[in-house]
């Protein structure tokens, strides 16, 4: 076919040419830290490592099927991995610690205030600083 040489390229070239026919397709995923404040995990490390590990599944047609893989970084769910074969899901299971000697430094406390879905994250002093508490009641984790 008028495609193999762009493949047969493609693979000289180092990268890989697969997720079609009976093989796993490519990961879809949410963006994680980097755009969602509700993330509870981070997609990129877990969908290397999973790739990384299933590769010669996508790049052979070894399967019975296609396989669909997705991952969503929270409970929002994103990423529809209820729409998939496997679904991975990052879930929530503890109140956020809070960091109060560098809090101020790292983020804009009233950010991290509006944030919160459930009002459970409020602000606070501590030690003559400024930071927030968690009330673990309202806390929807």
């Amino acid at each position: 076919t008028k495609i193999d040489p762009l493949i047969q390229d493609l693979k000289k070239l180092g990268f890989p040419v697969g997720g079609i026919g009976n093989a796993i397709s490519n990961i879809v995923h949410t963006q994680g830290w980097v755009h969602c404040h509700s993330a509870a995990t981070d997609a990129s490390g877990i969908v290397k490592c999973v790739m990384d590990d299933l590769h010669e599944y996508f790049v052979e047609r070894k399967l019975p099927g296609k396989l669909r893989i997705a991952l969503a970084c929270c409970l929002n769910m994103c990423g529809a991995v209820h729409c998939s074969d496997i679904a991975i899901l990052g879930v929530h299971r503890r109140p956020p610690r809070i960091d109060h000697a560098n809090l101020s430094r790292t983020c804009e406390i009233p950010n991290v205030v509006s944030a919160c879905p459930t009002a459970a994250i409020r602000p606070a002093t501590v030690d003559g600083k400024p930071s927030v508490e968690v009330i673990e009641e309202s806390c929807m984790f």
